[in-house]
């Protein structure tokens, strides 16, 4: 499923038809703490296995801003790569994108969304994110070795 939804000023859409690819990855290997120095093979390869949520500027149509989501639509969903151009920052576009992709997932019934974020916490409240409450049953599996 496609589905668009759209505000006055963007339109959120889950086409990868309508993805600006190079322009994700100048993003995100540029200018996210996150992904910096990402090759763009890798990139291509994130893209392919997500559900992406691309935004879109209603009068030009140039992608303003993207997230994706690694998820088995079952049980378990990761946000991850959420970026917003810094253009277009300050006027709650990462808040709605965030509500977009969480509403997106929502009829499916999964257990658990989780995102890590730095920086924008307060972004993700917004959106009902709230901190681990048992972050000593979590752990991770490193599989690069340190840069």
């Amino acid at each position: 499923m496609n589905e668009t939804t759209t505000s006055a000023a963007y339109e959120i859409s889950t086409d990868p038809a309508r993805l600006d690819a190079e322009r994700i990855h100048r993003w995100l290997s540029t200018d996210a703490y996150w992904a910096l120095g990402r090759g763009r093979d890798v990139q291509d390869r994130a893209i392919a296995g997500s559900l992406n949520f691309g935004v879109y500027d209603t009068v030009s149509g140039e992608q303003v801003a993207y997230a994706r989501v690694v998820t088995d639509h079952a049980t378990f969903a990761w946000l991850c790569d959420v970026y917003v151009a810094p253009a277009a920052r300050g006027e709650g576009l990462g808040t709605e994108l965030v509500t977009a992709a969480r509403d997106h997932l929502a009829p499916l019934g999964l257990r658990r969304m989780m995102l890590a974020t730095e920086d924008a916490h307060g972004v993700y409240e917004k959106v009902g994110f709230t901190p681990l409450e048992h972050p000593a049953m979590w752990m991770t599996l490193d599989l690069q070795p340190p840069s």
